[in-house]
Order: structure tokens, then sequence, then C-alpha cells
């Protein structure tokens, strides 16, 4: 997880991936708070929105931990893309295998001897040259093979930190045994601990916080909040100044409380007012870098549109218009945009939710996608 020595970027506002603490904002407490559980053999629970940088907190911890040079694997996946048992374990597979053979795991052989329900093979990328790893699971035997990785974590005797983003896609897999075959699992798992983070909050609660699912009271909940706007700040000062420019604290403030602190959204715009300007000393240069990125996605966002039912489109046009809806079903609201009946602003509601265009704050509904918001409201 360490930065490159020579690679670092041109462009210190990264959009993604993960480049070293120097670019990598504040969050120091959260770091020392994840580290901790971790280190005290307590899995953790992290949600946030998407883009509110769960992924580079994980990679930010797993960076420390690397520096100790312990001899700890660090492990990441991000299971968004699975659809089934089949691919989780695939994925989980292919992760731990290359894991724990980065910091001196057991040899090929013995790994083939111990997962006999697939077969781990080496190979090379063929247009990067970087050698790989893949598993070839026997159909219909995920739940042996899972177990055999889990077997292979055991044997292996190195202490191992394990994260799963978006774990909550597992709810979605037709193999409704899911959450409690990786529990069974987990709660004997003596040399791992897990990260478990989610963007879907209400599904997340769901499964950790019901006492009727296997994950019920298992792991210490983290919820990532925005990072506090005078870190940001000193945190984007401190780069324009290092090549001699400028950001004021007046253009930084019209980012900062335009995305409500959310970090994507503010390395995005900071990104491309690095590209364009050496000082950014007006609102007016943040509107016209906000403009063009919402102008950069409205493609994306038409194309959208045009999949959704009428209803939906127009009820998200009506929380753009507000920023923020406490009461979506309430008659005020209703009527001041000439929506439908509530019952029918309740279920199409409902549908954004799970489709994560749509989530519920502290301030009510807002849409998910902020620079989408932007789009919808200027309809």
């Amino acid at each position: 997880m360490a930065n490159n020595k020579g690679m670092a970027p041109v462009n210190p506002f990264l959009t993604y991936g993960y480049a070293g603490p120097e670019y990598f904002c504040d969050r120091e407490q959260e770091t020392a708070d994840l580290l901790s559980a971790l280190r005290n053999g307590r899995n953790v629970t992290l949600t946030a929105p998407r883009r509110m940088g769960k992924t580079g907190l994980i990679k930010n911890a797993f960076y420390h931990v690397g520096r100790e040079k312990d001899g700890t694997a660090c492990i990441y996946l991000d299971i968004f893309p699975t659809r089934n048992l089949y691919e989780f374990t695939q994925m989980f597979g292919k992760a731990v295998v290359e894991g724990l053979q980065s910091t001196g795991g057991l040899a090929l052989s013995k790994i083939t001897s111990m997962l006999t329900h697939c077969r781990p093979t080496l190979s090379i990328d063929p247009l990067t040259g970087a050698p790989g790893l893949s598993l070839n699971i026997v159909p219909s035997h995920e739940e042996q093979t899972l177990g055999e990785i889990f077997a292979y974590i055991a044997a292996s005797g190195r202490k191992c930190y394990i994260s799963i983003d978006e774990f909550q896609q597992i709810t979605q897999y037709p193999e409704q045994q899911t959450e409690a075959l990786l529990r069974s699992y987990i709660q004997f798992s003596n040399n791992a601990r897990f990260i478990f983070s989610g963007s879907s909050r209400h599904l997340v609660s769901e499964m950790f916080l019901s006492a009727k699912r296997p994950f019920y009271q298992s792991t210490q909940l983290m919820e990532l909040r925005p990072i506090a706007r005078d870190a940001y700040y000193r945190f984007a000062e401190g780069f324009f100044s290092k090549r001699g420019g400028h950001i004021s604290e007046e253009a930084f403030d019209a980012v900062y409380l335009q995305f409500e602190g959310q970090t994507w959204y503010l390395q995005a715009v900071l990104n491309r007012m690095y590209e364009r300007f050496y000082d950014v000393d007006s609102v007016e240069l943040v509107e016209r870098t906000i403009s063009a990125l919402v102008v950069e996605n409205t493609p994306a966002y038409q194309t959208l549109m045009s999949l959704l039912p009428d209803r939906q489109v127009e009820i998200m046009k009506a929380i753009a218009a507000e920023g923020a809806v406490a009461a979506p079903t309430n008659g005020d609201f209703i009527r001041r945009y000439n929506l439908k009946a509530a019952s029918s602003v309740s279920s199409a509601l409902k549908s954004l939710v799970e489709k994560e265009l749509v989530y519920k704050t502290e301030r009510g509904y807002v849409v998910y996608d902020r620079l989408m918001s932007l789009w919808l409201k200027s309809l």
C-alpha cells in the first residue's frame, strides 16, 4: 500500500486510488480508531455514502500497517461486481492468496494441496507483464472452497486484516445462506480481522443491527463523516502554495459548502482548478469549474434518466430543486411539484433508494450524485 517512489502524481488532488499519506487529507482520528479496533481483535463495520472516502481511509490504514513491517497481510476486495456466492468465493480466494503470498505465505504447491476444490494458477498479464493469479473453482463447490480458503488463512500463520468493500452486496445473492455461512467461518478465524464497509446504510444497518441477522452486534460500528472544513482547507492551500499559487478561503468554502464536504466531489473540483489555475481567488472560478463538470457528465445523466419511469424522474427533479426533502409525502411538497398521490410518491421513492439514486441523510432525502443533482436542478 505504500506510495511508489518516483511515481508522485502530477495533480495532488486524487479522484481515485491512493498515493500515500501526503495526498490523503486528514482522517487521522478515523485511521487511529480503525487500526486500534483491528489490533485489539475487533472487526469493524464502516459505513458512509459513496464518494465519502471509505476506500481511501482503509488504504491509508493499511499503508501504516505496512510501514510497521511485522508481516501482517492487508487484503482489500470490492465485491460490488459479484452476483452470487461463486463469484464472491472466486474474488475472495484470489485476494487472500495474493495478499498472503505478498508477505511470504505458503508455497503454491502447499496452497494447491489445501484448496482441493479449486485450482490456483499463476499467469502473466499480457498488457502489463505483471504476474497474476486465478482460481478455477469446481462448479457447485463454492461452500467447500470457502471453508478451504479460511483454513488456508489459519494455516498461513500470518495476522491478516481483510477489508470487504460494499459488503451489503451479499444480501443480493440468490444463495440466501451466504450471511450465515460467512459468519460461521469469520467468528472462528483467530488470526484474521475484518472490515465490512458499505455505502447502502439501510442494508448495512439491517445486517449488523437486527437481532434476526447472523452478524448482529458482531462488529464495532464506524460511520464516516465529512472531513472538517479547516483541515481540508489547509490540505488544499498547501498544494496550491507549494507551486507558488493560492486558493482563497472564500473560493474553497464555495466548493466545500456546495458539496457538504463530500470528499470525491471536493477532490474532483480541486483537481480541475489545480490543472487550470495557479490562483483561485474568486467564487466565479469555482462556479465555472463545477458547471464544466456538470456539462461533461450530462450525456451519462441523460441516458440514465431515459431508463427511469417518468414518475421517478419527476421526484428526482423535485428533490434536486429542494436540495433535501425531509417529508416527501407531505401535501405541500407534492402540490408544489405537481406530483401524484402520496402513496405513488412513496413507492417511487422506495425504488429510487433501492437503486441508490436517492438516499436519506439527516436533513432528508437527497439525490445521491451531487453533480447530477445540480444538472437536474438546471432543467
